[in-house]
Formats: C-alpha cells, sequence, structure tokens
C-alpha cells in the first residue's frame, strides 16, 4: 500500500509451511461468476513466484480450476487453496466458485478466511453485482470481516472504473458510501477502434506517482499535467475517508486546517480501518501480459493483503460446545494450545481417497496424531444438526495443496490450512480436538436445498454402488440434501439449482462410477372419501379340501384433515366373531395404504364394521383381511374419491422492484398470498400457500424471475383437495375399469 514492489517470491508450486499465526493471511475471493476470480489467483500466484506461467480458463490449465469437471465446463464448481508467500506472509488464496448454485462452497470459504476480496467485473451491470455477491457482503458484515474490493475487465470497450466504483459504494457502501473509495486509479491507454482501451497502469493517490506497465516492467512515473487535477479530488476524498476512520480525533483538524498529513501516518491509518473492517478499499488488476513477470495491480493487492488484512491472530474465533451442547472456553489462536481445527471441505481423489481441507483455530496438528473426531453433520439450514458422530481417529499425512500437486507439511499451526488424507470418515464440518477433551464448533449456516432430483440405478451393477455415492456426495457438500421417501418410493437428491444437479450427477458418474437415471420427482399425494358410502366384501371360495368364506358390510364417511384412518366396529350378535375382527381392519388398512383411485394412501376417513357373515369350518384371518379389503374397493367405487394434494407455505425475500412479479407467478402457480412484510435493505417478505406439485422448479424460476436477488424458504402445511380438473391430469386409468384393481 505503500506503492513499493517486493522481490519476495514463494518457491514456485506453492508456499511453505507457516511457523506461526502473524505469518498467515487466509484471504476468500468472492464475486458473480465471470468477475474473474480464477484469473486473478493466477495473477497473484505468478507475481507471488508460485507459477512460472500464468494458465488460462478458457484452456482449462489453472491452478485453482483442476478438477476435470471445472475443466470441461469452464466455470469453478468447488472450493480450491493456492497458498503463496508474500513479504515474509503465506498468503492462503481461496477461489470460490461464482455460481449462485455452489454457495455452499463459498461458505466454506469465508468459514477458513479472515478476509475477503470482492471481485467484480467492470464489464457486468448492477444487478449482476448485486445478487449473491451484496448477500455474502451482508454475511461478511454481520461477522465484521474486513473487505476490498477489486474492480476487473477494465480493458474491455465500454467500462468505466468510476461507474463500478459508484456501484460498488452504492451497493456496500450501506450508510457511509465514503467507506468505500479508491486506492489507486486506472491508468489506460489509447483507445482503438473497436472501443477497447488498455489498461497499462496505476495511479497511487497516496503517492502521487504512477505506476506504470506498458513497457512490460513496472516502473513509477510522475503524472502527467492533466492527470493532476482529477488525481487531486481523489487523492483528498481518500484523505478524507482514512481520517474518518482514525482513531487520532485531532487528525481531521489538522488535515482541515490545511496540514499536510504525513503519508506514513495516512498509510497506518488505513491498514488498521481496513483491518477493522470499516474501510473497503478499491483497487483494480488485470493478468500479466504475455511474457511479463507480474499482472498489473498484483503488486499492490499482495501488498494490501499482508499489511492491511487481518492475521488469524485478530480473528474472533468461533463457538465451542461439548458434544451434548455445554459452552466450552472459546479456543485461542495459539500454536502451543490444545487443538481445535475443523474440517471445511470434503473432496475424494481417485488414488488417495478421501481428503479433508482443515482450517487449524487452535493448537498443532501434525501427522500421525491422535485426534478426536467429533461431528454433528451439517442440515439444509444449519439450526437442526443430524445425530452427533463420534471417533478416535490417527492423522495420515498432512500436505499443502496447489492444483493438483500435494507438498508434504511437517505442521500445521493455529491460523493456517492443510490438506489430510484418510481422515476417517469425517464429513464437511466436523471438529478435531485432543483425545479425552473432545469439543464441538457451531456448525455455518448452509442454504436449504429446494431443487429435487430423483435418481435410479441405471443398471443392476449400478444398485449397490448407489448408497454408498449417495452418501459420500452428501458427506463432502452439506448444500445436498438425500431423502428416501417412504410415500413414493423415490430416492430424491435436493439441490440448490440446476447447475448443482447436473454436477452431483457427474460426480456420481465420473468419481464414484455409480450410472444414474434421473426420473421426474413424484409429490406425495393423498386421497379421501369425498362423501359417504358403503360396501360390502365377499370373498367365498371351494375348491376342493380347506374353503375360504368371510363376508363383511362397512360404511366409509370422511373426517376432518388430520384424522388418519379410524376404525368403528358396530358390529353385533356376534356376526363376525370377536378374532376376526381386527382382521378385517387389518384387510382394510392394508387396502388404504394401497389406494383405492390413483394408488396414493388413502387417509382422514372413518371405516365402521356393521355387519357380517362367518363360516365356522373356512373363515379364517386371511379370508377376512381379503373381506375387509374388498368392501373398501367396493365403497370406492360406489363414491367419488377425492385427491388431495400437498400445501407448502412458502417466504420469498426479493427487492422491491420484484414484488409485483413475484407475487404475480405466485398466484399463477394457484397460490394464495397471505401476506407481505417489508424487510432490511430494500426487500420485501412475501408469504403465501403454494401445492407443492407447483414449485418443484420455483429454485430456478425464482432465480429467473429475480435476475438472481430473491431467495426463498418453504415448509409443509398441511394436504388439501387437488381441483378436479388437475386431478384428471395425474390420475391414471384404473386397470380393468375398477378402482384399487
Amino acid at each position: 500500500m505503500g506503492d513499493k514492489a517486493h522481490a519476495h517470491p514463494g518457491a514456485a508450486g506453492g508456499a511453505p509451511a507457516a511457523d506461526r499465526p502473524s505469518a498467515v493471511r487466509n484471504v476468500v475471493l468472492v464475486g458473480p461468476s465471470g468477475s474473474g476470480k480464477t484469473t486473478l489467483v493466477e495473477a497473484l500466484a505468478l507475481t507471488a513466484g508460485a507459477v512460472n506461467r500464468a494458465g488460462r480458463v478458457e484452456d482449462g490449465a489453472t491452478v485453482s480450476d483442476y478438477d476435470e469437471i471445472e475443466q470441461r465446463r469452464r466455470r469453478s464448481v468447488q472450493l480450491s487453496l493456492v497458498p503463496v508467500a508474500w513479504d515474509g506472509c503465506k498468503v492462503n488464496l481461496l477461489d470460490t466458485p461464482g455460481y449462485a448454485d455452489f454457495v455452499g462452497e463459498l461458505r466454506a470459504g469465508l468459514r477458513a478466511a479472515d478476509a475477503a476480496l470482492f471481485v467484480v467485473s467492470a464489464a457486468q451491470d448492477a444487478q449482476s453485482v448485486a445478487a449473491t455477491t451484496r448477500a455474502a457482503w451482508e454475511e461478511c458484515a454481520l461477522v465484521g470481516m474486513p473487505r476490498a474490493i477489486v474492480v476487473t475487465h477494465l480493458d474491455t470497450a465500454r467500462t468505466s472504473f468510476d461507474d463500478m466504483t459508484r456501484i460498488c459504494a452504492e451497493n456496500f457502501g450501506g450508510d457511509d458510501p465514503d467507506a468505500v473509495l479508491p486506492l489507486y486509479l486506472p491508468v489506460l491507454g489509447p483507445e482503438g477502434a473497436d472501443g477497447h482501451a488498455p489498461l497499462t497502469g496505476l495511479t497511487g493517490l497516496l503517492s502521487r506517482r504512477i505506476l506504470d506497465h506498458s513497457s512490460g516492467e513496472r516502473t513509477e512515473l510522475p503524472p502527467a499535467p492533466e492527470q493532476e487535477e482529477p488525481l487531486r479530488a481523489a487523492r483528498d476524498r481518500l484523505i478524507e475517508g482514512i481520517i474518518a476512520e482514525s482513531e487520532d480525533e485531532s487528525l481531521m483538524d489538522r488535515y482541515l486546517g490545511g496540514e499536510d498529513i504525513d503519508v506514513a501516518t495516512l498509510i497506518a491509518d488505513l491498514e488498521r480501518a481496513v483491518a477493522r473492517g470499516s474501510f473497503h478499499p478499491v483497487l483494480t488488476a488485470a493478468p500479466a501480459a504475455e511474457g511479463a513477470r507480474q499482472g498489473i495491480g498484483t503488486v499492490e493487492l499482495l501488498e494490501l493483503i499482508t499489511r492491511g488484512f487481518p492475521t488469524p491472530l485478530e480473528r474472533t474465533p468461533p463457538v465451542v460446545t461439548t458434544a451434548s451442547g455445554k459452552p466450552r472456553p472459546a479456543p485461542a489462536c495459539d500454536p502451543d494450545g490444545p487443538l481445535v481445527a475443523e474440517v471445511v471441505k470434503t473432496s475424494s481423489d481417485p488414488y488417495v481417497g478421501r481428503v479433508s481441507l482443515v482450517r487449524v483455530f487452535s493448537g498443532t496438528l501434525r501427522p500421525d496424531d491422535s485426534v478426536h473426531l467429533c461431528g454433528h453433520g451439517l442440515d439444509a439450514t444449519g439450526h437442526a444438526p443430524r445425530p452427533c458422530h463420534e471417533a478416535e481417529i490417527r492423522v495420515g499425512a498432512l500436505t499443502s495443496p496447489f492444483g493438483r500437486r500435494q507438498n508434504a507439511l511437517d505442521r500445521c499451526v493455529a491460523g493456517d490450512l492443510a490438506c489430510v488424507a484418510r481422515l476417517g470418515e469425517a464429513e464437511t464440518g466436523d471438529t478435531l480436538s485432543p483425545v479425552g477433551d473432545p469439543v464441538l464448533i457451531e456448525p455455518w449456516s448452509t442454504p436449504d436445498p429446494l431443487l429435487p432430483l430423483a435418481v435410479r440405478a441405471h443398471g443392476k451393477a449400478d444398485e449397490d454402488k448407489l448408497s454408498q455415492g449417495l452418501a459420500r456426495l452428501v458427506a463432502e457438500d452439506p448444500t445436498l440434501r438425500l431423502e428416501q421417501n417412504p410415500d413414493t418410493g423415490q430416492v430424491v437428491l435436493w439441490c440448490l439449482g440446476e447447475a448443482h444437479r447436473e454436477v452431483a450427477l457427474e460426480r456420481l458418474r465420473s468419481r464414484y462410477g455409480v450410472q444414474v437415471d434421473a426420473e421426474p420427482h413424484r409429490v406425495p399425494l393423498r386421497e379421501t372419501f369425498a362423501g359417504r358410502a358403503a360396501g360390502r366384501g365377499r370373498h367365498v371360495k371351494q375348491s376342493g379340501g380347506h374353503g375360504q368364506f368371510a363376508i363383511c358390510e362397512i360404511e366409509v364417511e370422511p373426517l376432518p384433515p388430520g384424522s388418519g384412518i379410524e376404525f368403528v366396529d358396530k358390529v353385533v350378535g356376534g356376526a363376525v366373531p370377536r378374532q376376526f375382527i381386527p382382521s378385517v381392519e387389518k384387510g382394510v388398512r392394508a387396502q388404504a395404504a394401497k389406494g383405492l383411485s390413483a394408488g396414493h394412501p388413502l387417509v382422514d376417513v372413518r371405516v365402521t364394521l356393521l355387519d357380517g357373515k362367518a363360516h365356522s369350518v373356512d373363515s379364517s384371518d386371511a379370508a377376512f383381511q381379503t373381506a375387509g379389503a374388498l368392501a373398501l374397493r367396493e365403497a370406492a367405487a360406489a363414491s367419488r374419491i377425492q385427491l388431495l394434494e400437498p400445501v407448502c407455505e412458502v417466504s420469498v425475500l426479493v427487492p422491491d422492484d420484484y414484488v409485483g412479479p413475484v407475487m404475480s407467478d405466485l398466484s399463477g402457480r394457484r397460490g394464495r398470498v397471505v401476506g407481505t412484510e417489508q424487510g432490511a435493505g430494500g426487500r420485501t417478505l412475501v408469504r403465501a400457500e403454494v401445492p407443492e406439485i407447483e414449485v418443484g422448479r420455483y429454485a430456478v424460476d425464482l432465480r429467473s424471475l429475480s435476475h438472481g436477488t430473491g431467495r426463498f424458504d418453504r415448509a409443509y402445511a398441511r394436504h388439501e383437495a387437488m381441483p378436479p380438473q388437475i386431478a384428471d391430469r395425474v390420475r391414471p386409468e384404473p386397470a380393468n375399469g375398477s378402482p384399487g384393481a
């Protein structure tokens, strides 16, 4: 930040292990898809000397996107760690996917990091910046995480650094837009015929020097006369913003009195404000030109990271408890303290097996250590964890990842990140702590996956591998939820969106060798009687030997929703012997479970046994079960069977501009809007009741409708009658013309 280059590259292929927390910087890169996060990581790695040549996303040759799925899609789909060395520090760069479907990877990156670089493209509009990026910004603000903004793609035609800085201040500045100000101004070369003006350097506002890259080398030059006035105006505003955040209350009076504040004082105050998370500098960066040793703005970014971003010592420690939930003291970031570490990401390697990315919050993790593994897993919301699982395990090899390569480590100190191979059955969110004194770190929240994917094994060979493959997927990605639906019999994988779903299927095939077929997701419907009906079940057979004889007469009447099935015995005179009355009930309930009209379970009826006949020799339990089922089917044939569909309580949070379209769309889905509430940040919460069959793809449709700015939750409310015209479309024709056949 003092506009000086540091000739301190790391060893090509990754940074060495840190020996103390103060020498670690954990930085997560956040931004929309296509903003250039992966390219920026590659440029920073080149500048730090971690790579000899920067790879391109288009070629599938970057350090971050090493997974074969990412290389095929030319897009990041998972969190990756790229460690580099700069100015005596180990900088862990955490590259996250920008697409909304992979927000779980973003949340893991935020958990592992102590500061964030928000990467925005000057070629994108305000809506693209404001969608998922704004939500992540607000998450960081809640925990006080320091943030800086990097503007990319300024060399694209018809882009403006000033416009993008204004958009960032409006979206991220909150009540104080002067907390989002540039540290450097871009210097653009001559504009070509296509409107393209190359980025040739930066102007340092505090140093008043131009950092020129037009020759391929980074050189310092004085500003040209025509640059003096815009430089002075931007510099004055930056200084005022820095002084407003200064802890020295006399500094503003001195500045307003005309005193020229020392640059070293301003830089020191700037670094403190950035580390506190109260000031958010805006920088720009571009990848290195062909043959150049560093990109434009990358040195300045690395200086900001190492000098302005906090060390792990300054991070608020996570909340820890015992496995039973009793509070424990917060862990101190001390390499000599008791071990407290968390698995922030789980992946599978075809050769190594399960690999866990671990953030150490306290103590030091070493190979061959015996540790206590304790995990609640992570459910969809982070609020209702799965049953706790515990085990004592031995730590395998420790490595520092660098793309496909894993560099061996002899230890991982508090504040640092490392990968551990074969860490038992560790899942994302699990805690590592000392044997004999286990603790559990409070889980982080993840969005509820609301897009269903029903799958079945493609062939016999895949059936045995399917359950294991799905279990591994869910253990790796807490934003996936696996459901074995007891009503429909389907195996359902709940995802965040279509891209998330496609990647999950691709991973099943390529990583676990499981071929699956997707099938339409079926909503669990119910059936009930629309009115009273009577039925007579007659099961009489005589074909030599022991015969079968059972006759029963029943009456069926509907009950209020939620009543289930009620069986009443009103037989008089022993027409049906006492020992066979439970048999009739068993037959009725068995037929009710199978359904009568469309194969869906029968609910909310009272079945009354009125009369019947028995034979002293040929009557049996099986005969009366059959008669009970036949009687219920005859009653159904004489009455109208009504289909019941599940109704969800849906809560949609959208910017105020989209409230009208969202309410109109919900009405088109047979929804009933029950109310709206004004939320923070110009957003409105719309509450509605919508049939579940109408919201199967709502996760995708809402994203399109609100340009990625809306989110929703849903919860089961009740079953209610389906409109006849829709019921006719989902009701199959009964076989042989008889209901329930």
